[in-house]
Protein backbone atom coordinates (compact mmCIF):
# COMPACT_ATOMS: atom_id res chain seq x y z
CA UNK A 1 0.00 0.00 0.00
CA UNK A 2 1.57 3.61 -0.69
CA UNK A 3 1.49 5.82 1.82
CA UNK A 4 2.47 9.27 2.16
CA UNK A 5 3.59 10.64 5.36
CA UNK A 6 5.45 13.94 7.11
CA UNK A 7 8.56 13.97 8.79
CA UNK A 8 9.32 14.25 11.81
CA UNK A 9 6.71 10.92 12.24
CA UNK A 10 4.18 11.35 15.24
CA UNK A 11 4.33 7.49 17.06
CA UNK A 12 0.08 7.93 15.72
CA UNK A 13 1.69 8.22 12.27
CA UNK A 14 4.04 5.28 12.45
CA UNK A 15 1.52 3.19 14.22
CA UNK A 16 -0.22 3.27 10.48
CA UNK A 17 2.69 2.06 8.67
CA UNK A 18 2.41 -1.97 7.72
CA UNK A 19 5.98 -3.85 6.52
CA UNK A 20 5.89 -3.79 3.11
CA UNK A 21 4.07 -0.49 2.23
CA UNK A 22 5.83 1.68 -0.04
CA UNK A 23 6.12 4.90 1.49
CA UNK A 24 7.41 9.02 0.53
CA UNK A 25 8.19 10.82 3.21
CA UNK A 26 7.67 15.23 3.08
CA UNK A 27 9.38 17.29 5.41
CA UNK A 28 12.70 17.07 7.65
CA UNK A 29 14.89 13.71 8.06
CA UNK A 30 18.57 14.19 9.33
CA UNK A 31 21.68 11.91 8.02
CA UNK A 32 23.94 10.47 9.96
CA UNK A 33 26.35 7.30 9.66
CA UNK A 34 28.94 5.46 11.83
CA UNK A 35 31.03 7.96 12.94
CA UNK A 36 28.21 10.48 14.10
CA UNK A 37 26.53 7.54 15.90
CA UNK A 38 29.68 6.86 17.83
CA UNK A 39 30.34 10.58 19.03
CA UNK A 40 26.34 10.81 19.51
CA UNK A 41 26.62 7.17 21.85
CA UNK A 42 30.10 8.82 23.53
CA UNK A 43 27.78 11.99 24.01
CA UNK A 44 25.27 9.94 25.74
CA UNK A 45 27.67 7.93 27.74
CA UNK A 46 29.25 11.12 29.11
CA UNK A 47 25.70 12.64 30.25
CA UNK A 48 26.04 15.31 27.62
CA UNK A 49 23.39 16.43 25.05
CA UNK A 50 23.03 15.13 21.44
CA UNK A 51 23.47 17.74 18.31
CA UNK A 52 19.34 16.94 17.47
CA UNK A 53 16.41 15.90 19.51
CA UNK A 54 15.55 12.46 18.70
CA UNK A 55 11.71 12.93 19.38
CA UNK A 56 9.73 11.40 15.93
CA UNK A 57 12.91 12.12 14.27
CA UNK A 58 14.07 9.79 11.28
CA UNK A 59 17.73 9.54 10.68
CA UNK A 60 19.12 8.37 7.05
CA UNK A 61 21.75 6.02 7.11
CA UNK A 62 23.92 8.40 4.24
CA UNK A 63 26.95 10.13 3.56
CA UNK A 64 26.25 12.11 0.46
CA UNK A 65 28.73 12.80 -2.50
CA UNK A 66 29.58 16.52 -3.40
CA UNK A 67 26.76 18.23 -5.27
CA UNK A 68 26.74 18.54 -8.51
CA UNK A 69 25.93 22.82 -9.66
CA UNK A 70 22.57 23.87 -8.88
CA UNK A 71 21.77 20.62 -6.77
CA UNK A 72 21.63 20.38 -2.47
CA UNK A 73 23.14 17.27 -2.26
CA UNK A 74 25.16 14.67 -4.43
CA UNK A 75 24.50 10.95 -5.03
CA UNK A 76 22.55 10.01 -1.74
CA UNK A 77 22.29 6.16 -1.50
CA UNK A 78 21.58 4.55 1.76
CA UNK A 79 24.06 2.79 4.05
CA UNK A 80 23.89 -0.66 5.27
CA UNK A 81 21.97 -0.11 8.87
CA UNK A 82 23.57 -2.93 10.66
CA UNK A 83 26.37 -0.84 11.29
CA UNK A 84 24.42 0.81 13.71
CA UNK A 85 22.76 -1.35 15.53
CA UNK A 86 25.47 -0.59 18.72
CA UNK A 87 23.77 2.42 19.07
CA UNK A 88 20.52 2.46 17.17
CA UNK A 89 18.59 1.13 20.51
CA UNK A 90 19.48 3.97 22.78
CA UNK A 91 18.77 6.88 20.35
CA UNK A 92 15.23 4.57 19.68
CA UNK A 93 14.80 4.55 23.63
CA UNK A 94 15.28 8.42 24.12
CA UNK A 95 12.44 9.21 21.24
CA UNK A 96 13.78 8.70 17.64
CA UNK A 97 10.83 7.68 15.39
CA UNK A 98 12.63 5.53 12.52
CA UNK A 99 15.86 5.10 10.63
CA UNK A 100 16.34 4.64 6.82
CA UNK A 101 19.10 2.29 5.35
CA UNK A 102 19.14 -0.92 3.72
CA UNK A 103 19.95 -4.50 4.89
CA UNK A 104 18.88 -6.54 8.33
CA UNK A 105 18.71 -5.63 11.82
CA UNK A 106 19.82 -6.84 15.25
CA UNK A 107 17.37 -8.61 17.75
CA UNK A 108 18.55 -5.99 19.80
CA UNK A 109 17.30 -3.25 16.95
CA UNK A 110 14.17 -4.70 16.52
CA UNK A 111 12.73 -5.25 19.93
CA UNK A 112 13.58 -1.63 20.28
CA UNK A 113 11.55 -0.49 17.64
CA UNK A 114 8.71 -2.33 19.13
CA UNK A 115 9.01 -1.59 22.34
CA UNK A 116 9.00 2.66 20.98
CA UNK A 117 6.79 1.97 18.28
CA UNK A 118 9.44 2.92 15.70
CA UNK A 119 9.70 2.14 12.28
CA UNK A 120 12.78 0.66 10.06
CA UNK A 121 12.25 1.78 6.58
CA UNK A 122 14.70 0.63 3.44
CA UNK A 123 15.65 2.92 0.60
CA UNK A 124 17.00 1.38 -2.80
CA UNK A 125 20.28 0.56 -2.58
CA UNK A 126 22.43 1.32 -6.07
CA UNK A 127 19.38 4.04 -6.63
CA UNK A 128 21.38 7.41 -4.94
CA UNK A 129 21.82 9.84 -7.69
CA UNK A 130 17.55 8.80 -8.22
CA UNK A 131 17.37 9.39 -4.49
CA UNK A 132 18.89 12.54 -4.34
CA UNK A 133 16.34 14.41 -6.46
CA UNK A 134 13.47 14.29 -3.75
CA UNK A 135 15.85 16.24 -1.59
CA UNK A 136 15.03 19.87 -1.70
CA UNK A 137 18.13 20.79 0.75
CA UNK A 138 20.92 19.67 2.42
CA UNK A 139 22.60 21.29 6.15
CA UNK A 140 25.19 20.31 8.41
CA UNK A 141 23.59 20.53 11.69
CA UNK A 142 27.05 19.17 13.78
CA UNK A 143 30.60 17.20 13.60
CA UNK A 144 31.55 19.26 10.07
CA UNK A 145 34.93 17.28 10.87
CA UNK A 146 33.34 14.27 9.81
CA UNK A 147 32.75 15.24 6.09
CA UNK A 148 30.36 13.15 4.10
CA UNK A 149 29.62 11.78 7.51
CA UNK A 150 28.48 14.91 9.34
CA UNK A 151 25.01 14.91 10.49
CA UNK A 152 23.09 16.63 7.85
CA UNK A 153 19.60 18.47 8.35
CA UNK A 154 17.74 17.17 4.99
CA UNK A 155 14.20 18.61 3.15
CA UNK A 156 12.64 15.99 1.16
CA UNK A 157 9.49 15.48 -1.02
CA UNK A 158 8.16 12.14 -1.34
CA UNK A 159 11.21 10.64 -0.34
CA UNK A 160 10.46 7.05 -1.66
CA UNK A 161 11.31 3.93 0.66
CA UNK A 162 9.77 0.68 2.41
CA UNK A 163 8.94 -0.34 5.42
CA UNK A 164 10.82 -2.97 6.13
CA UNK A 165 10.42 -3.60 10.31
CA UNK A 166 6.88 -1.66 11.49
CA UNK A 167 6.51 -1.15 14.87
CA UNK A 168 4.89 -4.63 15.78
CA UNK A 169 7.89 -6.30 14.40
CA UNK A 170 6.59 -7.47 11.02
CA UNK A 171 9.70 -7.72 9.00
CA UNK A 172 9.77 -7.87 5.61
CA UNK A 173 13.06 -9.25 4.92
CA UNK A 174 11.34 -12.64 6.66
CA UNK A 175 8.11 -12.48 5.37
CA UNK A 176 8.96 -12.27 2.04
CA UNK A 177 11.24 -15.19 1.82
CA UNK A 178 8.54 -17.51 3.43
CA UNK A 179 6.06 -15.74 0.91
CA UNK A 180 8.49 -16.98 -1.51
CA UNK A 181 8.92 -20.56 -0.24
CA UNK A 182 5.48 -20.63 -0.83
CA UNK A 183 4.95 -20.22 -4.05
Amino acid sequence: MDQYIKAPLSKEDAAKLKSGDYVYITGTIYTARDAAHKRMYEALQNKQPLPLDMENNLIYYMGPSPAREGRPIGSAGPTTASRMDKYAPSLLDLGLRGMIGKGKRSKEVQDAIVRNGAVYFAAVGGAGALLSKSILSSEVIAYDDLGTEAIRRLEVKDFPVIVVIDKDGNNLYETAIEAYRKQ
